[in-house]
């Protein structure tokens, strides 16, 4: 391996005769921080199932895994497609074309080469289509070509979708005659449908009404977004066609998917809270035959995987005992160690106090764990007992890669962190894994070169050469259509620029050595597009190489396993697929890997291993340095749905947390970062 260079410009990597890796890519969905016995999310026998699921209003399978989940759905989706053609001659399916639903679709796929199933009396309707169509546009009927029906015995003129190319003073007669052709094949036998990060079902979003029928629909921003980004298009649709909820109801059967940490709230509101329009997948609670599947992340929230001390005995481990306290104390307005008897009898969890005599017992047993997490030198302290501390004493001064997915996750998710880790004397080394160039505006970009002009002008340097350079960048820019996402080669160029000179100034801020700071570039990302590529190989390798060169005694890494944008749990499979190689290297079993969280969520209170207290002052330079990261304020193109900047919603959450450890009654602090501890996957 050749042509490496480390410093504060960039990872560079040579890739010339390397060995093959046997790359694990997707390391972060084996993480389980739960123990969750089988029994809770696939219990044995109808009275064991009705106690479990008594908070439940819709039937609900759970399952390990998304691929055993996709599975079973396959083979129900079989099961229906069989068992209608023997009993009436053919078969009716509305089908959605969502990411979550291509691992059923590749099972029917299979199934169908193997002759397990045949499509040729089945009929298929979309559940909605992109309206107006034009050239270039996506179309969901060529998606579920693509996923599905291409590759099965389905006749064509069985693959029905609704008639887009109408005018809108024609959408009423269009959406009607689509319904009156599901009519004439006799109604829908199976909807299968998947459950959005709201709980839209089709294009049926929130406020959708239970009566609903087909009809023209306005699509949000972040319905945009996944279609522009799925579809790799420069400008989503805004409307769409859509059946209602009304359309979906009527269906004999009706399955709704979801995987996935981030859909666990919204599963919770689909299953046990009350219909509402604001969840329209709840609307479908009272059909007689609707099941939602799951995956265990995507279940994490239902009761019987949360708190399943409400519904059934309990298997109890550590971390079991700590969620029972922490709702208790939730539940009674009370710190830990003024529960009572009384309280742990009248709140259901008794069983606690046969096991360990009494309520002093187990509160004591809590709090001790919960103080242990407590640190104020989350790289260990010189010359102290760390028994009972999260991180070890000894060597000292440590080696410290902190991988940040884009460059500033490094200060807005453990920015505390990382100016203790520094000023406490460690060698910090910072690794922006993409450059984030997508996330720069072009309206900061155009000032930008408005101040490079002029100072090119000042200083001389305004050579043909630049002003040729600037004035395509310019015109590049004015002629983009709106929402169109790609940019060329020079604009990510400029933009790259940007994003890596603010990151200098925040880590020089905070005291971090400039020859300590690296930019990956990891390729996945420099697509200049929305849509990123896959984890590859290359990637790995650039990240292997870094850790290999340091040896670094912690590693930081982001660990939103629910990342909303996708970049950084691929960034986080990098740094596990690369730690995965490496593992068994000497140096490396003295290494310990830290998991953080971003700006959205923080880690549950029964999983934190080490909580880093921030002082007043702290929180106030933690700010100053996410503000130095000025194109990502105001004007960043995706701060999403929540109107707080990164900097409000990362003090906001981090005073959340200290707020959490008080109330359980441990020491007040202004703010708490929190943190767990990865150990590498042996299979």
């Amino acid at each position: 391996m050749t042509g490496k260079t480390l410093g504060a410009t960039c990872v560079l990597i040579q890739y010339k005769r390397l060995p093959t890796m046997s790359m694990k890519n997707n390391l972060s969905s084996k993480i389980k921080l739960d123990r969750i016995p089988r029994r809770y999310f696939d219990p044995q026998g109808e009275i064991e199932l009705a106690s479990l699921t008594r908070e439940e209003n819709i039937y609900t399978r759970v399952f390990e895994t998304m691929d055993e989940g996709s599975t079973y759905i396959a083979g129900k989706i079989a099961g229906t497609i069989t068992r209608a053609i023997a009993g009436k001659g053919h078969c009716t399916l509305a089908l959605s074309t969502g990411t979550s639903l291509r691992p059923i679709y590749s099972g029917l796929v299979r199934m169908c080469r193997e002759n397990k199933v045949s499509f040729k009396d089945v009929t298929v309707f979309t559940l909605g289509e992109y309206f107006p169509l034009s050239a270039g546009m996506p179309r969901i009927v060529d998606r579920l070509q693509e996923m599905l029906l291409a590759h099965v015995d389905i006749k064509p003129e069985n693959v029905l979708t609704i008639n887009t190319p109408a005018s809108k003073d024609d959408v009423y007669r269009v959406c009607k005659e689509y319904e009156d052709t599901i009519g004439q094949h006799g109604g829908i036998d199976l909807t299968v449908c998947e459950i959005g990060a709201a709980g839209e079902i089709a294009f049926n979003g929130p406020g959708t009404q239970p009566t609903s029928l087909c009809r023209l629909v306005l699509l949000d921003n972040s319905f945009r977004h996944d279609i522009a980004g799925d579809y790799k298009c420069e400008e989503a649709p805004a409307t769409a066609l859509t059946l209602g909820i009304g359309n979906i109801y009527a269906s004999r059967r009706i399955i709704g998917v979801a995987w996935g940490e981030n859909r666990a709230g919204i599963i919770l509101k689909t299953v046990e809270r009350l219909p509402c329009s604001n969840v329209p997948a709840s609307l479908l609670q009272g059909h007689p035959h609707v099941r939602i599947v799951t995956d265990l992340p995507a279940a994490e929230e239902l009761t019987r995987i949360s708190h399943p001390w409400k519904v059934t005995s309990c298997e109890w481990d550590n971390k079991l005992i700590r969620r029972a306290i922490v709702w208790l104390c939730d539940n009674t307005a009370k710190p830990i160690l003024k529960l009572t008897d009384k309280d742990y009898n009248e709140w259901g969890l008794g069983e606690l106090l046969a096991i360990f005599g009494s309520a002093y017992n187990v509160n004591i047993k809590v709090f001790n764990e919960l103080q242990h997490t407590i640190t104020g030198w989350p790289g260990g302290k010189p010359e102290a007992d760390d028994t009972c501390r999260p991180e070890r004493a000894l060597p000292y001064p440590k080696r410290i890669i902190v991988f940040s997915p884009h460059p500033d996750d490094d200060v807005i998710s453990m920015g505390g962190t990382l100016q203790r880790l520094v000023s406490q004397g460690h060698d910090v080394h910072v690794a922006y894994q993409t450059s984030g160039n997508i996330a720069v505006s072009d309206e900061d970009t155009v000032r930008y070169m408005m101040l490079i002009d002029g100072i090119a002008a000042h200083f001389g340097f305004d050579t043909p050469v630049y002003r040729k350079k600037s004035r395509e960048i310019h015109r590049y820019i004015s002629h983009k259509t709106a929402g169109e996402v790609t940019d060329s080669p020079d604009l990510r160029y400029i933009k790259t620029m940007i994003r890596r000179g603010e990151a200098r100034i925040a880590c020089g801020y905070i005291g971090v050595n400039p020859q300590n700071i690296h930019f990956l570039n990891l390729p996945f990302y420099e697509t200049g597009t929305i849509k990123k590529g896959d984890l590859t190989e290359k990637d790995v390798r650039i990240v292997m190489e870094l850790v290999q060169t340091v040896k670094p005694h912690q590693i930081f890494v982001a660990g939103d396993l629910a990342d909303p944008h996708g970049t950084h749990r691929i960034c986080a499979d990098a740094v596990f697929a690369a730690i995965d190689e490496i593992k068994d290297e000497e140096w490396m079993k003295e290494c310990r890997i830290w998991m953080y969280r971003g700006a959205w969520a923080e880690w549950e209170i029964d999983h934190i291993e080490m909580a880093v207290p921030i002082s007043p002052e702290e929180l106030r330079s933690k700010r100053i340095s996410i503000l130095k990261h000025q194109s990502q304020m105001e004007n960043a193109p995706f701060l999403g749905d929540d109107d707080r900047l990164f900097w409000q919603r990362a003090e906001e959450r981090n005073r959340a947390t200290a707020n959490l450890y008080c109330r359980l009654g441990l020491a007040s602090y202004e703010a708490m970062e929190a943190f767990v501890e990865y150990h590498p996957i042996r299979e």
